[in-house]
């Protein structure tokens, strides 16, 4: 998702009154013009998913903390409402056929060939799709098709 993006779905929020959905988005776009003014350059397409994803753990775990609190329902379910809002930006994983085309495709480029090479092809899938991949998936999946 691009930061322009990001300021239409904030727009819309507006427009909707929808008060949870408009809190996170601006929550995000500050994150991301954060990274703006401290980097003194434009944030990209992957700044806005890097801040997204980080806004995603952040917001899950006081979400645990208020779950195990247990004190306060309506707080736990904006919570809830909020990390369903920031995973829906995020662009779909790859996954399935998919990830296991690309890591046919991205082995044979590498020529890996060993478990030492599991590192490399992780990093290239992970340059390949911007981080937006399953993990645990890939690497079951890169460790069986490497002796």
């Amino acid at each position: 998702m691009t930061s322009e993006q990001l300021h239409d779905e904030m727009v819309k929020a507006m427009k909707a009154k929808d008060k949870v959905r408009l809190s996170i988005l601006r929550q995000v776009i500050g994150e991301v013009k954060n990274v703006e003014v401290n980097e003194r350059r434009d944030a990209t397409e992957q700044d806005v998913n890097q801040q997204i994803r980080r806004l995603i753990k952040q917001t899950g775990e006081t979400l645990e903390m208020s779950i195990k609190a247990g004190t306060n329902q309506e707080r736990t379910d904006t919570l809830t409402e909020q990390v369903k809002i920031l995973e829906s930006l995020l662009p779909e994983q790859v996954s399935g056929e998919a990830l296991v085309a690309l890591i046919e495709q991205t082995i044979a480029e590498l020529g890996a060939t060993s478990k030492k090479d599991m590192g490399r092809v992780m990093g290239a899938l992970n340059s390949a799709t911007g981080g937006n991949f399953d993990k645990p998936a890939a690497a079951r999946e890169v460790g069986a098709r490497l002796a």
